[in-house]
């Protein structure tokens, strides 16, 4: 069992930047995909980002260009940099390993 920790959330303004922080339990986390997902009201959950062990990256088209994802392995975190930040953006972001995710954290794109 993996256990994950998101943080790095909250309120922002349109055009504005966040990097979210997941952190992962466990010694294996180098050989680990992370993906983030984000699920905002009334909509169905939607891949964002992924990392692969060997460091390949695959972003939604809706965010390509403006998110990049990044690991650390040596603290078992992987980093999601979200710039340039529209509204619809707005949703409850969560990293997943193998089927396990955390609790998520907010975030919200608001003027």
């Amino acid at each position: 069992q993996v256990q994950l920790v998101e943080s790095g959330g909250g309120l922002v303004q349109p055009g504005g930047s966040l990097r979210l922080s997941c952190l992962a339990s466990g010694s294996m986390f180098s050989i680990y995909t992370i993906t983030w997902y984000r699920q905002a009201p009334g909509k169905q959950r939607q891949l964002v980002a992924a990392i692969t062990s060997g460091g390949t990256t695959n972003y939604a088209d809706s965010v390509k260009g403006r998110f990049t994802i990044s690991r650390d392995n040596a603290k078992n975190t992987v980093y999601l940099q979200m710039n340039s930040l529209k509204l619809e953006d707005t949703a409850v972001y969560y990293c997943d390993v193998m089927g396990f995710r955390g609790q998520g954290t907010q975030v919200t794109v608001s003027s």
